[in-house]
């Protein structure tokens, strides 16, 4: 019997057709998927990922990062659109910060209400006037994509700030290689350190870290060893004046990964004078917090139209604006058909489905969002595509959304990388798809 055998998914399914045949780019890896005992193949990935010491802590205390041994596929064609949209989302998300530290001219012209600015927790204003070098504030940005139920490539949230994963990705690709052989291999990840460099910039750059204590602390190491950058900590660095100095040299570019992303921090007092100067390029710059703020997402495509004169490439779940009076009452009109999110959180947590909560919950959540709208914003309900994943000796649909990484290193030049990381909840019918909460993750190909 196959493994496919009674598959079946109740929404968009990137592998398997709804008649059960599976789709024309899936079919090399699903055939080698198929041919291999399931259960050993994802003890062999694994065992691959559990050697390289990479952890993950989840609600349910398992601290192992759980890599799905099953490839999602992705045609080239399919990729090529949706690279241009998240590209083009990021000139304007870029163009969007550095109008809020100078201008605000998306405010002053109407496109953007001043209370998102003001409701907001991640702007800077100590970051007023500064100018980054080049221009760019967001080096580095993973934008969480889902598919509907008709298959519709969606953007769900910016993440603009200090995304992770890229190296995690690389680790999930050369596990699962190991163990599939495929007439077509995906396009190459090997370019990542080069692509990198380009958004860092010339001269000596450094990883700035809190230490091992740091979730991604192993992503950490493997970008400085990758790139022959020195791994440090705030300690390490001194500045003099406005300049900043390692080991007695003077730093030119900063990948800054610390949990602290506030000028209002160790690394923010001590990293801010050289930014503000121009003598660092930092990536990602403060500040940029602004960009991915929950409630700000809900305007993106007007950026879009603000910034870049252009008609958004790529689709978006929509966004309440609870802040506005009309939008609140219309939201609470059909609030039990909503997902429901504190618009300080992440990471899956601070999330509620409303069509899967308790009714009480709801109730509760009902009258906390009308007495503190601005604490919240809410989305419609998108049922997220599911792709074959392997539990216990079987494939079964589970439900994914896809982290692609895209690299600035010009407000006009974004390099969109081929894939991603698909992050897979593990639960059956779970939609909060997240490592956090007990949600694992794929290897995401795009085929030459």
């Amino acid at each position: 019997m196959s493994a496919l055998s009674g598959y079946r998914s109740d929404t968009f399914d990137d592998a398997v057709a709804p008649d059960g045949s599976i789709r024309p780019a899936a079919r090399e890896v699903m055939d080698a998927v198929l041919s291999r005992d399931l259960s050993a193949f994802a003890a062999g990935v694994r065992e691959e990922v559990d050697a390289l010491g990479i952890t993950f802590a989840s609600v349910n205390g398992d601290d192992s990062w759980h890599v799905d041994p099953v490839p999602r596929v992705i045609s080239r064609a399919e990729w090529e659109p949706v690279a241009a949209g998240l590209a083009q989302r990021v000139k304007a998300l870029n163009a969007f910060v550095a109008d809020i530290y100078s201008d605000r001219l998306i405010v002053a012209e109407g496109v953007l209400p001043q209370h998102v600015l003001d409701s907001a927790e991640n702007v800077e204003p100590a970051m007023a006037g500064v100018r980054p070098r080049d221009g760019v504030w967001i080096g580095i940005a993973g934008l969480d994509l889902v598919r509907d139920s008709e298959g519709r490539w969606l953007v769900l949230e910016d993440n603009v700030r200090t995304p992770s994963g890229i190296a995690y990705w690389v680790a999930a690709r050369d596990a699962v290689l190991r163990g599939l052989e495929v007439p077509t291999l995906p396009l190459a990840l090997d370019g990542i350190p080069a692509a990198l460099r380009r958004v860092f910039g010339d001269g000596r750059v450094v990883v700035v870290t809190d230490g091992p204590e740091n979730a991604a602390y192993w992503e950490h190491e493997w970008i400085a060893r990758e790139l022959g950058l020195a791994l440090v900590t705030p300690a390490d660095l001194e500045l003099r004046g406005d300049r900043l100095f390692h080991d007695g040299e003077q730093v030119d570019g900063v990948y800054r990964r610390t949990d602290a992303d506030e000028i209002d921090s160790e690394p923010g007092a001590l990293l801010a004078p050289a930014l503000r100067a121009g003598s660092i390029r930092m990536v990602n710059c403060f500040g940029t917090g602004i960009g991915d703020d929950k409630l700000a997402h809900a305007y993106v495509e007007d950026m879009i139209r603000f910034y870049l004169r252009e008609e958004p490439l790529l689709g978006q779940v929509e966004t309440f604006d609870l802040g506005d009076p009309r939008t609140l009452e219309r939201a609470l009109d059909v609030f039990d058909e909503l997902v429901i999110k504190d618009r300080g959180s992440y990471g899956g947590v601070g999330v509620v489905i409303c069509p899967h909560a308790e009714r009480s919950e709801v109730a509760e959540l009902r009258e906390r969002v009308r007495s503190a709208p601005a604490d919240f914003v809410a989305q419609r309900l998108v049922g997220l595509s599911t792709h074959p994943t392997v539990i216990g000796d079987v494939l079964c649909p589970r439900h994914v959304d896809l982290r692609p990484y895209a690299l600035m290193s010009a407000p006009d030049t974004v390099e969109v990388l081929p894939g991603g990381v698909t992050r897979v909840a593990l639960d059956a019918g779970a939609l909060v798809v997240n490592s956090t909460q007990n949600g694992g993750a794929k290897d995401t190909w795009v085929l030459p």
